[in-house]
């Protein structure tokens, strides 16, 4: 079986499938268009998040047996159409969910103790310790949308805390040890801190909007690790603003391309954002709370462990 890799992954994946006897090409320069003229020559490929797999690459694909995605998400898949030609669907959420949860539980710690504010202040030779008296998470409530790998993650962090942990998902009977299942509506009347672990789709983006802020009860911190769709940035400034939501810490963002290695230029660099770059209570990170050294090698593994189970 021939294996195209669209991006350049840990070395164990190449090394390990090619010790299972398959032949591995890689190719992480060539346009879209260029792809398209020979993936018909590959059994599967292995993307993260290159470029959009659509009906056209689909169809072009004549001989695809599988696409594996080396992260947790398929939305730069056309997952419906291709699983309609028989093509196996591999993602490895497994692989960087314990990255995620730490990344989570770093912002929200690093926002309750003001640590970037102070961190920037005791630079500039400011010495304000009063304005930087911080808070306990011990005592609060966090929930959580989405309880799948990276939620699961985020709750078994919190077990240190003396924290109650809630969660929303659209399955059932998810609860476990680490959180209680609740409805959105009782989530949005207890909830100090809400924390977002949903893949996009239709019913995710925007879904954090003027109306879905003001539907809680307590003012709240908020905390996205996710996808950035998920958020109306205005609408997060507005809350901001009107202190109805005291922080926000954002690995992802609205703005992000399909690539999730670019923004803008300062040219067309829209007003929301510019809010929230100089905010002292709003965290911000490249897309990078799964993206440590350990989740690439788990990334990788998870991948050529799914491709064995199914293939060999």
């Amino acid at each position: 079986m021939k294996i195209l890799h669209l991006d350049s992954n840990h070395q164990l994946l190449i090394n390990q499938l090619n010790d299972l006897g398959y032949t591995n090409h890689e190719n992480y320069t060539a346009s879209k268009e260029d792809i398209l003229k020979i993936i018909h020559q590959y059994d599967g490929f292995i993307i993260r998040s290159r470029f959009s797999i659509d009906k056209q690459f689909i169809d072009a694909a004549t001989n695809l047996k599988f696409i594996g995605r080396v992260g947790a998400g398929l939305e730069n898949i056309d997952c419906a159409y291709a699983e309609s030609k028989g093509i196996t669907l591999i993602a490895a959420p497994e692989g960087n969910r314990n990255a995620v949860g730490e990344h989570s539980l770093a912002m929200l710690l690093s926002l309750f103790n003001k640590l970037n504010k102070a961190d920037q202040e005791v630079r500039d030779g400011k010495w304000l310790r009063e304005d930087n008296r911080g808070l306990e998470l011990d005592g609060k409530t966090v929930g959580l949308i989405g309880y799948g790998n990276m939620g699961k993650a985020f709750a078994k962090k919190l077990r240190g805390f003396d924290v109650d942990v809630l969660c929303y998902d659209l399955k059932p009977n998810l609860e476990d040890a680490n959180a209680k299942q609740v409805s959105l509506e009782e989530l949005q009347q207890k909830a100090d801190v809400l924390s977002l672990h949903t893949p996009e789709t239709g019913s995710t983006i925007g879904m954090v909007n003027q109306t879905f802020i003001h539907s809680f009860k307590k003012v709240f911190w908020l905390i996205n690790t996710a996808r950035g769709k998920s958020v109306v940035t205005s609408d997060l400034v507005s809350a901001l603003k009107s202190k109805k939501i005291l922080g926000a810490g954002l690995d992802v963002l609205e703005y992000e391309k399909a690539s999730f290695e670019n923004l803008f230029t300062k040219d067309n660099m829209p007003e929301a954002f510019k809010y929230l770059i100089q905010s002292r209570n709003v965290l911000l990170s490249p897309h990078v709370a799964g993206w440590t050294i350990e989740s690439k090698e788990k990334l990788a593994q998870t991948i050529v462990d799914k491709i064995k189970a199914k293939f060999c």
